[in-house]
């Protein structure tokens, strides 16, 4: 019952236009290499003067956060007014303070990072996730959301029972965004996954307005989920 109730809220709401294009912000989270804030802010001003409105696809997970600040500092030196860009924000994972001599998630992944990230898959935790990133922002909010990789999360799982206990996780996390999209503070939910069969769990519950599917293969690989058609 508990899933109709997001359906009717998501259902009402009206969906916006998205670009056709939108710009990822790991690099601005240190991935791999640490540019410095002059040249991210220069990769930022070019995404700004090529669209007419730039959607920045970002997550709390790229850099622990980092991505998500460099990007609200680079937006305000460049005079961007909160209106004039829309922002993606992959909800999942939380900056925490660092405790160790390099991040706990993805090592190796991450460069010369001052925090660490942890899982938060919740419903509890997709609002911290969300009033953390907008923090992070400074003065811009993520107005189009997500769950960061449920099937990572659902695929950690170490038994049956453990599986159940993590979609309910899941299924709490999507209840947060739609309680959200319902009082207006976001334009839109979504989901992205590698494997399209969690894409299709969540939409079973959720009315979502988009589907990211992160494959690196053709949907003909996935065959066994769609069946015979």
């Amino acid at each position: 019952a508990g899933s109709d109730v997001w359906r009717r809220h998501s259902t009402h709401m009206a969906k916006p236009a998205l670009p056709r294009v939108l710009f990822g912000t790991s690099a601005l989270g240190n991935l791999f290499v640490e540019p410095t804030h002059d040249e991210k802010k220069a990769v930022v001003e070019q995404v700004l003067k090529a669209v007419p409105t730039a959607l920045f696809d970002s997550a709390g997970k790229y850099g622990a956060g980092l991505a998500l600040e460099e990007l609200g500092r680079c937006l305000e030196e460049l005079g961007v007014e909160p209106e004039q860009v829309l922002i993606s924000n992959k909800l999942g994972w939380k900056r925490v303070p660092l405790t160790t001599p390099e991040p706990t998630f993805e090592p190796g992944a991450w460069v010369n990072l001052k925090n660490d990230a942890v899982q938060a898959i919740s419903y509890d935790g997709i609002m911290e996730c969300y009033r953390q990133g907008n923090a992070l922002l400074g003065k811009y909010e993520a107005r189009i959301v997500s769950v960061h990789d449920p099937d990572e999360y659902l695929g950690a799982a170490a038994d049956e029972a453990d599986l159940e206990a993590r979609r309910a996780d899941v299924l709490g996390a999507y209840r947060a965004l739609a309680e959200l999209k319902a009082a207006g503070k976001v334009q839109s939910i979504g989901v992205g996954a590698k494997d399209i069969s969690v894409v299709g769990f969540v939409s079973d519950h959720v009315q979502l307005d988009w589907a990211m599917f992160a494959c690196s293969v053709t949907p003909f690989v996935h065959g066994e989920v769609w069946g015979d058609t």
